[in-house]
């Protein structure tokens, strides 16, 4: 195949409702070939069983784990002094956040962890000339993502077992941020967040990536859907962590100053 066309969320974080207007987005096409959802779907979140009903029903989806959904079947909060992403385990924030992963694993139950045991490290697929890494972070890491540095090492690494490859592409998600950075004959690539954007925009976001031959053309779809309610259902619900995460929901930033 030389031509293909992919679909990509990522970092949905138990909101179901951007989930949704993103999968709608998604059906409204007709050229979609294959879906990617690049992991942390339960976690920091108001609506974790809604969001596994969704993804339960999404075909021809390759779902790929982020560090959220290893820390659930890991049920980090179990280990003696649990910590995450370099976080002092005596931080209130760093405890709240453990809290909020326990607290998601008890709304996704043991179906929820099978789901996530079923999901890919990193996705590798060589598509006409061009060679497609998806990933949550890096393959050889899931809270971290690339620096060129690190791609070209990995673009180096590949070529000596593939010579005909022309352009190098890798995804991840996990920032929240969107990424577009190119050198020589490699891209990294981040659409941002579906559910907790960072980037002081609260829409969610969609990514299409089309291959052609040895083109590739990245198309970012950033849309409206009702924050309002999300951050009402956080309220309702009130899972550990629900008044930073609001936070961080009204203003699209990480806000833990309160």
């Amino acid at each position: 195949m030389t031509n293909k066309t992919f679909a990509i969320i990522t970092d949905i974080h138990a909101n179901a409702l951007s989930l949704q207007a993103a999968i709608d987005i998604i059906n409204q096409r007709q050229d979609v070939d294959q879906v990617i959802c690049l992991g942390d779907c339960f976690t920091l979140g108001p609506q974790p069983k809604e969001v596994m009903e969704l993804l339960s029903g999404l075909e021809n989806c390759i779902f790929i784990r982020g560090n959220h959904d290893r820390y659930i079947v890991e049920h980090l909060w179990d280990h003696e002094r649990p910590s995450l992403e370099g976080m002092d385990p005596d931080d209130p924030l760093c405890q709240a956040i453990v809290a909020n992963n326990k607290w998601s694993y008890e709304q996704i139950g043991e179906a929820g962890v099978d789901f996530i045991h079923k999901m890919h490290i990193a996705h590798r697929e060589l598509v006409g000339d061009v060679l497609l890494e998806f990933t949550h972070a890096w393959y050889e890491r899931d809270d971290q993502p690339p620096t060129m540095p690190e791609g070209l090492n990995w673009r180096n690494h590949v070529r000596r077992i593939n010579s005909g490859i022309k352009q190098f592409i890798f995804i991840h998600g996990h920032t929240h941020i969107p990424r577009h950075e190119s050198k020589e004959d490699i891209t990294i690539l981040c659409q941002g967040s579906i559910g907790l954007p960072f980037d002081e925009d609260q829409r969610g976001a969609v990514a299409f990536l089309t291959i052609d031959g040895s083109d590739f053309d990245w198309s970012l779809k950033r849309y409206d859907y009702d924050v309002s309610q999300t951050i009402q259902s956080l309220q309702d619900r009130q899972p550990p962590f629900y008044r930073n995460l609001t936070n961080t929901l009204k203003y699209a930033t990480i806000r833990n100053d309160i």
